[in-house]
């Protein structure tokens, strides 16, 4: 029972951290997936650095 009255409406602080813990994790996991993709990308940009014989792009940019 203490524990309910420790956490009914403090002040508002117990709402805030309810949005803000959750909103701070996709935030830091998102950040944390942004850090692995760019890795990943720069990875996959230096391996294709080597030039190969392709098709001419189209020039519109869609399929041909």
């Amino acid at each position: 029972m203490l524990d309910s009255l420790l956490l009914a409406h403090q002040g508002g602080w117990d709402e805030i951290l309810m949005v803000l813990v959750p909103v701070g994790v996709f935030a830091a996991l998102l950040y944390f997936a942004n850090q692995r993709a760019a890795k990943l990308g720069d990875r996959v940009d230096s391996e294709d650095s080597t030039p190969k014989e392709s098709a001419p792009k189209n020039p519109r940019g869609g399929p041909r």
